[in-house]
């Protein structure tokens, strides 16, 4: 009633409503028994022996469950997982839709279910999205061929990211030159997005017009390769793979050059 006839009235955001809700009903419950045991006259001390091995099996028996239970309580007071927040836990991420006396019930992307323990939440490492803000950040790898423009590159992909309606000015998307690798000219381009609304879609955006730009001005995408060179036992000689031989000399040297893509 008090979600339904009060809660739902008040500009109070969906996360706060249920922990006010939570606690209202878990107050009702608790002043509920013991109105009822005053109604029924139970003496407690006729049964305090039995009241007292219980305790003990109990305590062993539901230690788990009471840590939950209280870990559920700090988070409905502390409150730094909410309802429709974006959490990743165990790798796995997607949206919390329910938070109850023993777990939260997180929904991913593909519309799974993960229970977690509110103990482990307490306990353990949570990344949550969007705990102070939506605001996330992007970053797209592209290994550039040897010998390609870096610079052009560079520009190339910042204007991708500036032309994209949903890719924020402020901060500003940004590319820079990460490493000189194996096969590539390694750049990375960060951008930020408003919300992770449409966050793949945007990065599939991203990568099809980078590719299409790059196409246009000549770039190449670099790929991983490799020289293979086949000798006869007697060939010692050494040479660098990448200079070109006579044909003679190929013949008798008994030695060829393979490129394998």
């Amino acid at each position: 009633m008090l979600e339904l006839a009060v809660l739902r009235t008040t500009s109070i955001d969906t996360g706060t409503r249920h922990a006010i809700a939570t606690i209202a009903q878990y107050a009702v419950l608790a002043t509920g028994l013991v109105l009822l045991f005053n109604v029924i006259n139970l003496d407690w001390a006729k049964f305090g022996w039995i009241a007292g091995g219980l305790s003990v099996g109990i305590g062993f028996g539901m230690q788990e469950v009471v840590a939950n239970f209280v870990c559920g309580l700090i988070l409905l007071v502390e409150r730094p997982i909410r309802i429709g927040d974006v959490v990743t836990v165990d790798g796995m991420m997607g949206t919390v839709t329910k938070i109850q006396m023993r777990a939260i019930t997180i929904t991913s992307l593909d519309r799974q279910d993960l229970v977690v323990p509110n103990k482990t939440l307490i306990t353990g490492n949570i990344l949550n999205w969007t705990l102070s803000a939506s605001l996330n950040r992007i970053m797209i790898p592209v290994g550039v061929a040897y010998g390609g423009d870096t610079k052009q590159a560079r520009q190339i992909l910042v204007d991708v990211a500036s032309d994209h309606p949903r890719v924020l000015k402020d901060p500003a998307p940004t590319a820079s030159f990460e490493q000189f690798a194996d096969s590539s000219l390694n750049l990375v381009l960060r951008a930020y997005l408003p919300d992770l609304v449409n966050r793949i879609g945007t990065i599939t955006d991203l990568h099809t017009e980078i590719d299409k730009r790059f196409v246009a001005a000549g770039i190449e995408i670099a790929f991983a390769q490799q020289d293979i060179h086949i000798r006869n036992g007697s060939d010692n000689v050494l040479f660098n793979p990448r200079d070109e031989l006579p044909a003679s000399q190929a013949s008798n040297q008994g030695s060829q050059r393979f490129v394998a893509k």
